[in-house]
């Protein structure tokens, strides 16, 4: 995978988003390069860059989170720190936007600074979700996203999973959904997830782009010990 400069990762509630930007964070850090990730997610409280920051930092990769007093709040408030990364010299800047098209909003308060960069946007997928498991719904996502961010999609990510249960077959139908959309759409497949204990199951040859391996580094409430 060859991603450099801004990296906007974005997608619907529950499309694994999060989870896709810190191990895109973590993989391309362990290449030596140097890397940034923005938590931008200002809707979810569950799965947020900010519950990974301990070993996202343990590798070397900066992260930046909202202010202190609000690190659990809900509410639209984007820390000054966010445009000061942009604006400085990095390999990879990783932005994880919020879900849906409310969640890519504060996006819009990034105008200014985003205007003159080169940036893509990645939409992650994951055909497990009610509201993404065609290419009718992905679309839709897509074009709702695009108008709330002022930003154009540039790249499709598939994340078929279904936590401990998933299956190759899963990985398969995802990848299957993902290549539709690339082609009704002209936007390409920048690359697939699969969870660590799946990887070694599946046949690489199915694929024509990389697997991102998944350690699942934010695990939901309900799970955490």
């Amino acid at each position: 995978m060859d991603f450099t400069g801004i990296v906007v990762v974005a997608g619907n509630y529950g499309s694994g988003k999060t989870e896709t930007a810190i191990n895109l964070a973590a993989a391309c850090r362990k290449t030596g390069m140097a890397v940034n990730i923005a938590d931008l997610d200002l809707v979810n409280p569950y799965f947020r860059t900010r519950e990974a920051r301990i070993p996202l930092e343990a590798l070397g990769i900066k992260v930046i989170l909202p202010d202190r007093q609000y690190h659990f709040a809900d509410l639209p408030i984007l820390s000054p720190a966010v445009a000061d990364i942009l604006r400085q010299q990095s390999d990879l800047t990783i932005l994880d936007a919020g879900g849906d098209d409310v969640g890519v909003t504060v996006l819009a308060a990034l105008a200014s600074v985003l205007k003159d960069k080169s940036v893509r946007m990645l939409q992650v997928i994951n055909v497990f979700r009610p509201f993404t498991n065609d290419v009718a719904g992905c679309i839709k996502i897509q074009q709702e996203i695009e108008a709330s961010a002022k930003l154009h999609i540039t790249g499709l990510v598939s994340n078929a999973n279904l936590l401990d249960e998933t299956t190759p077959e899963h990985i398969y139908r995802g990848y299957d959904l993902v290549q539709k959309v690339a082609a009704q759409t002209g936007l390409p497949v920048e690359f697939i997830t699969a969870g660590q204990k799946v990887l070694p199951l599946l046949d690489m040859h199915r694929f024509s782009c990389p697997v991102l391996p998944i350690d699942r580094k934010l695990l939901p409430p309900w799970k955490r010990i």
